[in-house]
Parts: C-alpha cells; structure tokens; sequence
C-alpha cells in the first residue's frame, strides 16, 4: 500500500485542524505594517452596542493595488459609496460599520489612508481668494491640525448636543450627521433630480436631519416646519455650533500667492489628485 492509499487518521486531522498560509508574508517576505488613526470623537458619541464605542483610535492596513480598484469603481462612484467601501477594506477590525461613522471621524481616516498610500505631499491647483489667480500648491497633509470633540454629549454613548436658541430659546437637540444621513440625502437629492425641482435647499436639509428634537418635539413633520420658518439668527446658531464643535480633521491651511504675494487661509480642495496624485 502506497501513501496515497493510507487511510486518513481523523483524529490526527482534528488536531493539527487546517493549515493555512500567509502569502504575502510567507512567500513575498512582506510584513505590512498597520497604523493607528486618532478618532477625533474619540468614540464617545457611538452607542454602548457599537464596535465604535469609546473607540478612541481605529486600525487601518496601507492601501493596495486591490483598493485602487474600489476608487475606480463606476457604481461606488455613482452611488457616492467609494470612500466608505474604500475604509471599509482598510479597517483592520472588520466588526466596524463604516456607516456609522460621523464625517469627521471619517475623514480622519481618509487623510490617513491617502498619507500612508502616497505620502504627505498634495499637490494641486488653488484658486487665490484675494486676485482670483490659480496656482499649482503643495499641502502637506500630516500638518493638518486634527479638532477633537469638546463639547459635551447629552449622556456618553449619545450624539446628542443642547443648543439653546438666542431668539425663539427652543432647547433644540442636534447630532453630527452620519453615513446614514448623508446617504439619505443623496437619495433625496437624486429624487428631486429625476423629478426636475432644482431649487438649492442645503441649509435648511442639513439642518433636518441635524436635529432631533425641539423642546421635546421628535416629529420630522413638525421639525421640517419649525427649520423652514425658523428666525435666521437661530438658524446661523445651529449652523455655527454644527461648524464650530463638530471633531474631524482641520482641512485649511495657509499659502502665498505666486501672483499677488497675499497670504491665505485656504480650503484644501479635495480632488481626483487626492487619491491619484500622478493623474
């Protein structure tokens, strides 16, 4: 009996269990290394049932060849889901919904994934504020300040913020908006869209579904009626608290006109060139 004909001993099969091999490691000699990404939340604001929660730094692997994939992905692009598919595959912990994640904790992770893919450098063309004039300008990316959170949540575990109005003094509840709000409202928006309204509500929308309550009152309806008719002051509070404490990555930063010599604070614009710099 050749040992192609020896019976399989079970137990010995149970024991050792599957084997199982790390190619890239074992094959190609590459140890990628893994890095930790500051929450600006620092997680307190995600729910007790939340892989989220108290999180205060999340574990992402460097891009690969495979990812440049999901960011040249018509349908992601079109649904405006490439940025979370692409943190999705780059999050070591896989327990994690990206959906949950507010915008700026999102894009602390997406500044991250760009620095450790192609470096720091950004290289793009910006508009000057004071002569109109372009110029091609380098960001560094890792100089950019990060604004954790530091106003206080209703309860730890809640995105929940009190705001007293300064003209109608409504106690409004507001919340820093989600994947799940934003992806709401890019329906809303397509569906508007397709059935010709084209009128620009992006204040009073953000607003909708930045809040939760007023004094108590939790109906949508009603909180649709009291956005829309609201004084303007009110309204630029909520807006400047939302501005304001909202934690994330601080995405401005100052640069010399080559035309007029003036110095600016500018937007860093995010374009093609942030995840294809050679494009």
């Amino acid at each position: 009996m050749n040992n192609l004909d020896q019976p399989i001993d079970r137990k010995e099969v149970a024991s050792q269990g599957m084997r199982s091999s790390n190619v890239a490691k074992d094959d190609f000699g590459l140890n990628i290394p893994t890095e930790l990404v500051p929450l600006p939340s620092k997680g307190i604001i995600y729910p007790e049932d939340s892989a989220l929660h108290c999180k205060d730094a999340l574990e992402i692997r460097p891009m690969t060849a495979k990812d440049e994939d999901i960011l040249m992905s018509r349908a992601y692009i079109k649904k405006g889901i490439v940025i979370n598919k692409l943190i999705e595959s780059c999050l070591v912990d896989k327990s994690i919904n990206v959906e949950e994640l507010i915008a700026g904790d999102k894009n602390a992770l997406m500044v991250a994934l760009r620095i450790t893919g192609y470096g720091s450098e950004y290289v793009v063309d910006v508009t000057c504020p004071e002569c109109g004039s372009q110029n091609n300008y380098t960001f560094d990316l890792s100089s950019l300040p990060i604004k954790t959170l530091e106003v206080e949540p209703t309860s730890i575990g809640n995105n929940e913020f009190e705001v007293v109005l300064p003209v109608t003094k409504k106690t409004v509840c507001v919340k820093f908006l989600d994947g799940y709000d934003e992806k709401e409202m890019n329906i809303v928006n397509e569906r508007k869209k397709k059935s010709g309204i084209r009128n620009q509500s992006s204040v009073t929308d953000r607003l909708k579904y930045a809040i939760i309550s007023v004094d108590d009152i939790k109906d949508k309806n009603k909180i649709s009626f009291f956005v829309k008719n609201m004084p303007v002051r009110d309204s630029l509070a909520l807006r400047k608290f939302l501005d304001s404490q909202e934690p994330g990555v601080e995405m401005k930063s100052y640069y010399t006109c080559e035309s007029c010599y003036e110095e600016s604070e500018v937007d860093v614009p995010i374009t093609s060139q942030f995840f294809w710099p050679d494009a």
